[in-house]
Parts: C-alpha cells; sequence; structure tokens
C-alpha cells in the first residue's frame, strides 16, 4: 500500500480509520458472546421419547446433566428390553440435543456472525458456534 501524506495507508480509503474503535467493536462483540455462552451453561433442555418414559437433561451448551427413567419402562433382567433402553436414552438425546442447539441458535446466531451451527461454516473451519471466528471469540 501506498503511504499518504499522513502517513497513514488508510487514509487512501476515503475518511479516517480507527483502528481503536474497531478493537473496542471487537471487545464489546467478545464480552457479549461470552455473555451469551455464561447464559447457555446456565440454561437447561429436556428431551423425551416414549411418553417421558426416558427424559434427559441437558444444558444450553449440550452437557448431559441427568438421565431419569420412568419405573416399569424395562425389565432389568430382560436383555432385549436393555437394549431398547439404551435406544431410548440415545434417542431422549438426541431430541434434547437439538432443543439446545436450536436455543443455542436463537442465542448466539447474531453474535457469532450466522456460524449458527454444522453447515453454517465455511469449508474446512468446522462447525458450531463461533466456528472460524478470532482466538477468544468462539
Amino acid at each position: 500500500m501506498t503511504d499518504t501524506p499522513s502517513g497513514n495507508p488508510f487514509d487512501a480509503l476515503g475518511g479516517g480509520f480507527d483502528m481503536n474503535a474497531l478493537l473496542q467493536q471487537a471487545q464489546q462483540l467478545q464480552e457479549q458472546l461470552q455473555g451469551a455462552q455464561a447464559r447457555l451453561a446456565d440454561a437447561t433442555v429436556e428431551g423425551e421419547v416414549g411418553g417421558g418414559a426416558v427424559r434427559v437433561t441437558l444444558t444450553g451448551v449440550g452437557d448431559l446433566q441427568a438421565v431419569t427413567i420412568r419405573p416399569g419402562t424395562v425389565d432389568g433382567d430382560d436383555e432385549s428390553d436393555l437394549a431398547d433402553l439404551g435406544d431410548l436414552i440415545v434417542a431422549a438425546f438426541r431430541d434434547a440435543k437439538s432443543k439446545a442447539d436450536a436455543l443455542a441458535a436463537e442465542s448466539m446466531g447474531p453474535l457469532a456472525g450466522g456460524l449458527g451451527g454444522p453447515g453454517d461454516a465455511p469449508p474446512g473451519l468446522g462447525g458450531g458456534f463461533g466456528a472460524g471466528l478470532p482466538p477468544g471469540l468462539g
């Protein structure tokens, strides 16, 4: 870039380029992202299957908090019932995870610049919230 009479190469872009203002905006965005992440970590969502036979509780960031199995749902001595229970737990987890993902997209999508989930990030940057953002912003 060619130097301008003022010595600031950004003057050629028209108008003053205020690097301090840009850094301040980046810091505010980082604080907003951290606040949204903290709120998600405190939030909980539930997923259930089989009319509530199996219920799973996750935080808004997808951490497993609890698995509840309604009494009488399975026979603990029956191998087939136990295999079915495993399938029910996985299905309840997927239900809760989709709710956690939707909550996170709602909370963080605008802050993360649209990188709201898998498939939204540019190729090679992975999915999830904040993927591809500079360190400390995601």
